[in-house]
């Protein structure tokens, strides 16, 4: 199947755009600049564009089922209700610590991971928090908690690790997770596995840090393909649009002299099919 070239769907500047995420309910596209505190949202069929400050390093926004957005923090997890009033569900702040990506379960659990800001190893942590604020540390002396999905039935999670440069997968056995083990190795050179998203066919997409590309694994983990970009640091990638075929790349400006288009929202049209992103269950 051939990929179109990539377009650019918001020109920013953001210092470390990451997370987006799709809102069936509201039809638009949420993702993070993190270094910069801000949210921001993007309707692509009117073009309109949003940005919400936040007072805290912000690395995930997702939406709620009661409206509004569960933020990933420095700090911890916090809500934000659909008029814009905000609450703690759980701050637990630790120093020279932050959040670092999240994903929502198919349970509407939100899977939140944490890293250091110095990035040494075992600085951060991935834990599985529900609505009611009650959090069980799943992976602790993790490193870069990145990319975090799940296959179409809900059997198998898929999870980075950014050093390692390995995407992991597990058995899901009901609310845990078991029987961690490589589905692919990015070798080296090629960049380094960060956000990842999971299409309708269970194959696993992921932006390669440094590695100016998006990738395509199969369930058996098998390299399927190889997406160029025109930056250096794409972040994450999520299926976004009507009927879910757009393949949205958040990309980062930080740490290396930029390309014009580094720090936008870049979008593969027609990369094929995404899967419904759940709600936050709190």
């Amino acid at each position: 199947m051939s990929v179109r070239a990539p377009q650019v769907a918001v020109r920013a500047t953001a210092e470390l755009g990451e997370g987006p995420t799709w809102d069936p309910v509201t039809e638009r596209l949420t993702w993070v600049d993190i270094l910069s505190s801000r949210v921001h949202g993007y309707d692509p069929s009117g073009g309109r564009r949003t940005v919400l400050a936040t007072e805290q390093h912000v690395s995930a926004a997702k939406p709620r089922e009661g409206g509004g957005l569960v933020l990933n923090l420095r700090d911890g997890i916090g809500l934000l209700s659909a008029s814009g009033g905000f609450s703690w569900l759980l701050r637990e702040p630790v120093p020279g610590r932050r959040g670092n990506e999240a994903a929502v379960a198919p349970d509407g659990a939100l899977w939140a991971g944490t890293m250091a800001y110095d990035e040494r190893p075992g600085g951060g942590n991935l834990r599985r928090i529900t609505g009611d604020g009650t959090a069980v540390e799943v992976l602790p002396d993790v490193s870069i908690s990145n990319g975090t999905g799940w296959s179409p039935d809900g059997r198998l999670m898929y999870y980075v690790d950014t050093p390692t440069r390995r995407i992991d997968v597990f058995d899901v056995v009901g609310t845990d997770v078991r029987g961690r083990r490589p589905l692919a190795e990015v070798e080296e050179g090629a960049g380094f596995p960060d956000g990842l998203c999971v299409d309708a066919d269970g194959c696993v997409w992921v932006a390669l840090w440094d590695g100016a590309a998006v990738r395509r694994y199969t369930p058996d983990g098998r390299l399927d393909r190889t997406v160029g970009l025109p930056v250096r640091r794409p972040t994450a990638c999520a299926f976004g649009g009507a009927g879910l075929t757009d393949l949205y790349i958040t990309t980062a400006r930080v740490g290396h002299r930029p390309h014009p288009l580094a720090g936008s929202l870049l979008v593969l049209e027609d990369a094929g099919r995404g899967l419904p992103q759940p709600a936050f269950a709190g």
